[in-house]
């Protein structure tokens, strides 16, 4: 009987520990059009929990061209983030940024189409952008942007939906019981729309 509960006890702990992912799919539109897909997951390994955001996007219009694929990847440990990588391959050419705890404060690097930022931050990141898939940011007024390497703004509206703005870039999350289902990317010939998929 022992020995029954011991194998027990270690296989619920091996299976809290590393759980199964939490995934979340959005199809991302132009108005209306479908033009790529975006994946977001959340895999919680022991006391670490590992974040991915994948996004592919393939937009071919007469006057207006974009490819873009984008992987953003952050780890946490507790209340705490630990690293943030992102990836950005365009037809405009290949950036990164990079955000790490390196023991006494965030190394900031941020290369980006028109964009550069580097920086350090001593004070503790412990809610960006991958977390807004996931959770929804009640009571937050700002959000780290991994991408960026710098903090959105984060206003709720009236109508319950965040508006998240960093100098001329704007982005509104809209959630449904706690669940994000709507992201509208701002942008100045059509915005982006990304969609839950369900």
């Amino acid at each position: 009987m022992r020995v029954i509960l011991i194998i027990s006890f270690i296989y619920s702990t091996l299976f809290t520990a590393y759980a199964q992912p939490e995934t979340h799919r959005y199809t991302i539109e132009i108005a209306g059009a479908k033009v790529g897909t975006m994946t977001a997951t959340r895999q919680p390994e022991g006391e670490l929990v590992n974040y991915t955001v994948v996004s592919d996007v393939l937009v071919n219009l007469l006057v207006y061209k974009v490819k873009i694929y984008y992987k953003t990847s952050v780890q946490y440990r507790g209340n705490k983030m630990l690293s943030a990588v992102v990836e950005a391959r365009t037809n405009r050419g290949n950036y990164a940024s990079s955000t790490v705890w390196n023991g006494h404060h965030y190394d900031i690097k941020a290369t980006q189409y028109k964009y550069n930022r580097q920086t350090v931050q001593s004070t503790n990141i412990d809610y960006s952008i991958a977390n807004l898939y996931f959770s929804e940011p009640v009571g937050r007024n700002r959000v780290f942007a991994e991408y960026f390497g710098d903090y959105f703004n984060l206003t709720k509206t009236p109508k319950g939906t965040y508006v998240a703005r960093l100098e001329d870039r704007e982005d509104e999350y809209i959630y449904e019981g706690g669940r994000l289902t709507r992201i509208i990317k701002k942008n100045a010939l059509k915005n982006f729309v990304i969609r839950l998929q369900e």
